[in-house]
């Protein structure tokens, strides 16, 4: 296998956004939203260069190598998130049952899923500030943010409130499901 003597992942920033490092914490901020994120290690290190930023890492091993990626892949999505925002669409699917789904503070409410009795509940753990979480002609919700972890992950935490247990799920098909993801590339 060769051995590479240092391996470097540029990432440019589009006009309008800036990134500053402060120790081993990066802030992208942009128009007022910003993201930070903390990216610690011994041998792999995040620096500033001409018109962007880079993850570095002098001499390699293949762990290190794999990491150095990932670093990259989280400060494009900080970039994007903060540039354009991720959207997630969702779509409520019923066959005899409508279900109605409302939005209230930090939880959705999916009510008369299969004619369920006790209503489900989504939690929606982060603000709206955050994460917005809306409604649209009562079968289309729309998550959108610019932290794409937390945007998929509310997403995550609408479609799993939905599960349905004890029947085939090649018969019973109803439920709310993620069915665009917006914003990433």
């Amino acid at each position: 296998m060769v051995k590479l003597d240092q391996i470097i992942h540029a990432i440019p920033t589009p006009d309008g956004v800036n990134a500053s490092i402060d120790g081993t914490v990066v802030t992208i901020s942009k128009d007022g939203s910003s993201l930070t994120r903390d990216f610690r290690h011994n041998r792999i290190s995040v620096r500033e260069s001409n018109g962007g930023l880079e993850v570095h890492c002098d001499l390699p091993r293949r762990k290190e190598k794999a990491l150095c990626g990932t670093w990259a892949a989280h400060i494009r999505n900080m970039i994007t998130g903060v540039d354009t925002g991720f959207t997630y669409r969702l779509k409520a699917v019923y066959s005899h049952f409508p279900m109605t789904i409302n939005v209230s503070g930090n939880q959705m409410t999916i009510t008369n899923l299969f004619g369920e009795k006790v209503p489900r509940v989504a939690p929606l753990p982060w603000s709206p500030g955050e994460v917005k979480v809306e409604v649209q002609n009562k079968v289309d919700v729309i998550v959108s943010g610019a932290d794409i972890e937390k945007v998929g992950q509310t997403a995550a935490n609408i479609e799993r409130s939905c599960r349905i247990r004890k029947r085939d799920r090649r018969v019973f098909q109803d439920g709310i499901y993620i069915t665009s993801k917006a914003g990433t590339e």
